[in-house]
């Protein structure tokens, strides 16, 4: 019974993580890392068309780990915003799953990243 128990909890686990997914606001867009240039900068690809040299602001470098091929949130900055960003939010493979479903992530294949 207890791995029924186990079993049931994660799902229901998971239904909570897809039913609270965070999605991009006013001028922020999604975006795939590309490369990872160190000090908490990265290269990465944004659906608008184009390719921002991010940083993780610092109250979240402890707790975003992003890695290449990762779908994020990037807002970019006001001032160089072509050209310069923001981190705000690192999707999991399930969330990915879930936008490609509901038809957010329609860019993604355009890109041929994946």
């Amino acid at each position: 019974m207890s791995k029924k128990k186990e079993e049931q909890a994660k799902q229901e686990a998971m239904q909570q993580q897809i039913s609270r997914i965070k999605l991009p606001r006013n001028n922020q867009t999604f975006g795939v890392v590309q490369q990872r240039c160190g000090g908490s900068r990265m290269k990465v690809v944004c659906f608008d068309g184009k390719t921002r040299i991010c940083r993780i602001p610092g109250r979240l470098k402890r707790r975003l780990w992003v890695r290449e091929g990762n779908i994020v949130i990037v807002e970019p900055w006001e001032f160089g915003g072509d050209e310069k960003g923001d981190i705000i939010y690192k999707y999991r493979p399930v969330q990915v799953e879930w936008l490609k479903k509901k038809g957010h992530l329609q860019k993604l294949e355009e890109f041929e990243l994946f």
